[in-house]
């Protein structure tokens, strides 16, 4: 056996699954290399910029809820393609492409679970999902989860995360904005609490409609959130929007929302939230 040989066996390689893709992650801002490992249990956020990278609906989850236990609603049945849309491909393509990159049958997922002991029903809204963009089934299953918290006297939380309304849907799309409305009037009249935590990035009809009508706004930091995009806005008015225009800090010195949460600190006040909205309803479960 040549010396090389010898060197070279007595390197410890990495078994084959552990590879430096999967060990490292590059921060989406600052570009620092990050063990997986710590990026995961930093909440999925840049330990030296506080980035707060997108997660989907299980990662949500798993963070959220007492124990990472939970229950996933079923998704409502819908009809699909209903405008038999075609553009550089068919929507029904586009669907299924969809939902074998995210493992989901569209935008919105519901999960009962219990928040620091307190009943929830959570909506994520997973932005790997055609843009989080909103067409019927989102409509559907924002109601289903509405339902699903008035039925068990519990609040209804809703994380969104979305680029606007699904184009390959047309006007139905649109009307998912008074469809929720309807669906939210529904809870208040309950009595129940309506909370939004706005991600990275909420634009367009669904800023427009049910991600800004909660009793109360929360946003996770450095989250976009608008209804035009900047540039079309600049383009409109011919002038030049501050610096942090439509971030999460700047909509809250503007009273737009009402808290910028970290991460790390989501969970606690949420539930601190649910005790002060929904006392009544926790004494009675």
């Amino acid at each position: 056996m040549s010396w090389l040989s010898r060197v070279r066996s007595g390197i410890p390689f990495l078994p084959k699954r552990q590879t430096a893709e999967n060990l490292w992650h590059k921060c989406g801002k600052c570009g620092t290399m990050i063990f997986t490992k710590e990026w995961e249990e930093n909440y999925n956020v840049c330990p030296r910029c506080d980035f707060h990278d997108r997660i989907g609906p299980e990662k949500r989850f798993q963070q959220l809820f007492d124990a990472a236990e939970y229950e996933v609603l079923p998704p409502p049945d819908v009809r699909e393609d209903p405008l038999k849309f075609r553009d550089s491909k068919r929507y029904a393509e586009r669907l299924k492409t969809a939902r074998s990159a995210t493992g989901e049958r569209d935008a919105l997922i519901n999960a009962r679970g219990r928040i620091e002991g307190q009943a929830a029903i959570v909506g994520v809204q997973d932005f790997a999902f055609m843009a989080g963009s909103m067409g019927t089934a989102v409509g559907a299953a924002l109601v289903a989860g509405v339902n699903a918290a008035i039925a068990e006297r519990c609040p209804y939380i809703l994380f969104t995360a979305a680029g606007g309304a699904r184009m390959q849907e047309g006007i139905l799309s649109l009307m998912q904005m008074p469809r929720s409305t309807v669906a939210l009037d529904q809870l208040r009249e309950a009595g129940l609490p309506y909370i939004v935590v706005l991600t990275d990035p909420t634009t367009g009809g669904v800023t427009a409609s049910y991600a800004m009508l909660g009793d109360v706004q929360l946003a996770e930091p450095g989250a976009l959130i608008g209804f035009a995009g900047q540039r079309v806005i600049e383009q409109t008015i011919r002038e030049k929007l501050p610096e942090g225009f439509q971030r999460a800090e700047y909509l809250l010195e503007h009273g737009m929302i009402d808290m910028v949460v970290p991460r790390s600190e989501l969970k606690q006040r949420l539930a601190a939230l649910i005790g002060y909205l929904a006392p009544e309803v926790e004494e009675a479960a």
